[in-house]
């Protein structure tokens, strides 16, 4: 053609320029110039009409809107529309022909060119999309494969890691439901300030994540505007309902950041059919695992029983004996001893009343208790700890946590047991729980080597907002004979108290 310059602009599935190839040149005119074009100007009117441009000069054309500093001088110029059938992909420009303008026929030969290109792209989007279908449909086989394995899985983390790494997302997360209406709660967050998402409340109202929970509908946003914390705003938007048996039991969000690449529809409906997938494979995960755990829970209650009936009884008519005993020891030293005895059988029997409590379940999944609670976080992360924590609880605390304090204190336990299992090396661990004094004290320790609070700046952050939030107060000591923390709140705050941290998502 003769042309100096020429360049290929792919348009984006949602508007403007996605890829822009050019020739002609140099490198250091590149880099003068900056940013590769946006889709403004003459380049804007050949997306917007997707018809040829032939023109003489460049400059004289009201539709230029000129060029950046350091750009190369262009006169002549010639546009044709890279189109497949009736769909427009993209543009094939060139520009300063050296006869000094463009003719009929190189209009006409670029055409033919043009066309070609159009093929070509659109087999690489059509390839691409099917790779990406690919990966979908391998990575829903993979969850329902683990969901259904009989392992213990936390499913919301199985869902959340997998998306992360298909949907080329900077944030995602998965919203549930909770106890008060009109509110979610970020139950896991990966991505673009997790630390500060997790663990959220999100009002319904007026919220992308509330009116797909309510409609059961995917939502698609081009540029959400919603603000994280650290002055991070998100753009491009997915949220998808998570449905199991017809009901909405919570919305897997993704977004990008602003002025990242926009999800398409196509994102929107491989991201709608996993998450039906992994909803199914949820509901039957969950199916087999209560079947299995009524058959559990039927041997730990004739166990706690037996414990109750017999141990307990046992233990405690050896400790009146014994306490009889020593009211007729005229020897001091010996009956102080038999007194310490007495307190350590003592001492049993609260153990063993931990036990019995352990493997009784609630009669209802609604009336669950912080103790429960407290005990299935410990068993599930035993597995990466030395030994099983040491359990103990004092005072009514069954009454006096529950609702979003429960949530913290059980937040906070899992925080300092994985924070255990992952820095410590700690041979023991213990959680103490203790209802007294109008204060709430959770008291988590391990005797490993300890570690930098530095190590676990982000866990202690959210430990700490939720001591403060609640008016009280939480304290971490680490050495290298083993570690502490302590989190102590006044439970006489209800949860309306709460100050919500203002995430829209």
């Amino acid at each position: 053609m003769g042309a100096q310059y020429g360049a290929l602009g792919v348009i984006a599935p949602s508007g403007g320029l996605d890829q822009f190839i050019h020739v002609g040149m140099t490198p250091d005119e590149v880099n003068t110039i900056g940013h590769l074009p946006e889709g403004k100007g003459l380049l804007g009117a050949l997306i917007d009409s997707p018809h040829s441009i032939r023109l003489v000069t460049i400059g004289n054309d009201p539709r230029s809107s000129g060029f950046p500093g350091g750009h190369p001088r262009m006169d002549s110029f010639l546009g044709v529309p890279v189109r497949v059938r009736d769909e427009v992909y993209g543009n094939l420009y060139l520009s300063s022909q050296a006869a000094g303008q463009f003719t009929d026929e190189d209009e006409q030969l670029v055409t033919a060119l043009a066309a070609t290109a159009g093929i070509a792209i659109e087999n690489a989007r059509l390839f691409a999309e099917t790779k990406r279908r690919q990966a979908w449909s391998a990575a829903s086989a993979e969850i329902t494969a683990a969901l259904l394995s009989g392992e213990r899985h936390d499913s919301i983390a199985l869902i959340v890691n997998r998306v992360f790494g298909l949907s080329g997302a900077d944030l995602v997360c998965v919203l549930l439901p909770t106890d008060k209406p009109g509110a979610l709660v970020v139950e896991t967050a990966l991505g673009l300030s997790e630390s500060d998402v997790h663990g959220a409340r999100v009002s319904t109202a007026h919220s992308v994540s509330g009116s797909v929970l309510e409609g059961k509908q995917p939502r698609l946003l081009d540029d959400s505007n919603i603000a994280l914390p650290g002055h991070v705003r998100l753009g491009p938007v997915m949220a998808v309902p998570l449905i199991s048996a017809g009901t909405a039991e919570g919305v897997l969000f993704l977004a990008r950041a602003q002025g990242a690449q926009l999800f398409t529809i196509a994102d929107l409906e491989m991201a709608a059919d996993f998450a039906g997938q992994a909803s199914v494979a949820m509901q039957l995960g969950r199916a087999r695992g209560d079947r299995q755990k009524l058959a559990l829970l039927e041997d730990r209650g004739r166990i706690a029983r037996d414990l109750h009936d017999h141990v307990i009884q046992e233990i405690f008519g050896t400790g009146l004996e014994l306490q009889s005993i020593a009211g007729r020891v005229q020897n001091e030293s010996l009956s102080e001893r038999i007194g310490q005895t007495v307190a350590n059988l003592d001492a049993s029997i609260s153990q063993i009343r931990t036990v019995i409590f352990a493997l009784s379940a609630p009669v209802e999944k609604t009336r669950n208790t912080i103790r429960h609670s407290i005990i299935d976080i410990v068993n599930e992360l035993a597995p990466s700890l030395t030994t099983t924590p040491y359990v103990s609880f004092s005072g009514p605390v069954d009454l006096l946590v529950t609702g979003d304090l429960a949530g913290d204190v059980t937040a906070v336990v899992r925080e300092s047991l994985t924070n255990t299992a992952k820095h410590a090396s700690a041979e023991h661990s213990s959680v103490a729980l203790t209802a007294a004094e109008g204060h709430i004290t959770l008291e988590i320790t391990d005797d490993g080597h300890g570690s930098p609070a530095t190590t676990r700046r982000s866990g202690l952050a959210n430990i700490e907002k939720r001591a403060t939030i609640r008016g009280g107060t939480s304290e971490f000591h680490s050495s290298s004979t083993g570690t502490v923390v302590r989190w102590r709140v006044p439970y006489f705050l209800t949860p309306s108290t709460r100050t919500e941290n203002g995430l829209n998502l």
